[in-house]
């Protein structure tokens, strides 16, 4: 009887890996008209989605921010009741020494909240940049990230910041943009711009922020990212991996 041949192993194909400048995308401007294109760096739009990772963050970053205010007082710390109430004996009632006790109505709470948990988490920084770079990458995939060559006004006008916001999401076919009336965007500016800001800042669907501080919550908790002057924005973003390293 002849032995049954092995059937050959098939080696697994190597993974693809996306070339930096292999991503393009188009750059607008404030009036809704493309004014070219832009490479994007793979290590920013081209990682792969982590989600593991992500919630692992999107939760530490949140219990960070998280402060203890529900608090109650301790039979020691309410006011009043310094003295006995009624003598020991002989008024047929229960004794009693003080009306601070947590028996008493105004007196003291046991086993209350207390304003002293410390609900923080330690989240490494490369964890932090990891995560941002596949949200990142996420919203790119998936058409929310828009790039936008200047945002600046004269003086600050939230009518002049609504008719950009209006003018990018006809421009980009990003409809929701706009009429979105709430979380629809964060507009993410390449260095501090106090006047852009402030034309944003009456804006109730739109968040502003500087690149270097954009973080998984945030993007997270909108629809949208618009990122001005991209290529500027791109040396930031290249940084915060740099010091990953």
């Amino acid at each position: 009887m002849a032995t049954p041949k092995k059937a050959p192993v098939k080696k697994a194909a190597p993974k693809k890996t996306v070339e930096a400048g292999a991503l393009e995308a188009t750059i607008w401007n404030a009036a809704g008209t493309s004014t070219g294109t832009i490479a994007l760096p793979a290590e920013i739009f081209g990682a792969a989605w982590n989600a593991d990772l992500v919630h692992q963050v999107v939760v530490g970053m949140q219990a960070n921010a998280r402060t203890s205010t529900a608090h109650t007082k301790f039979r020691g710390e309410v006011a009043g009741g310094g003295k006995k109430p009624w003598k020991q004996k002989g008024t047929g009632r229960a004794r009693h020494g003080s009306t601070r006790s947590p028996i008493w109505k105004g007196g003291g709470v046991t086993h209350g909240p207390r304003a002293e948990k410390d609900y923080s988490v330690k989240i490494n920084r490369k964890m932090r940049t990891a995560a941002l770079m596949s949200v990142l990458s996420r919203k790119w995939k998936d058409g929310e990230v828009l790039f936008v060559d200047k945002l600046s006004f004269a003086e600050p006008k939230t009518k002049d910041a609504r008719a950009a916001i209006v003018a990018i999401a006809k421009g980009s076919g990003a409809d929701t943009l706009a009429t979105k009336r709430k979380n629809a965007a964060v507009v993410a500016f390449s260095q501090k711009d106090t006047i852009a800001e402030k034309s944003f800042s009456n804006i109730g669907s739109l968040m502003t922020e500087e690149v270097r501080n954009l973080n998984p919550v945030d993007l997270m908790n909108k629809k949208f990212l618009i990122i001005e002057n991209p290529a500027a924005s791109f040396e930031v973003l290249t940084g915060r991996i740099a010091k990953k390293a």
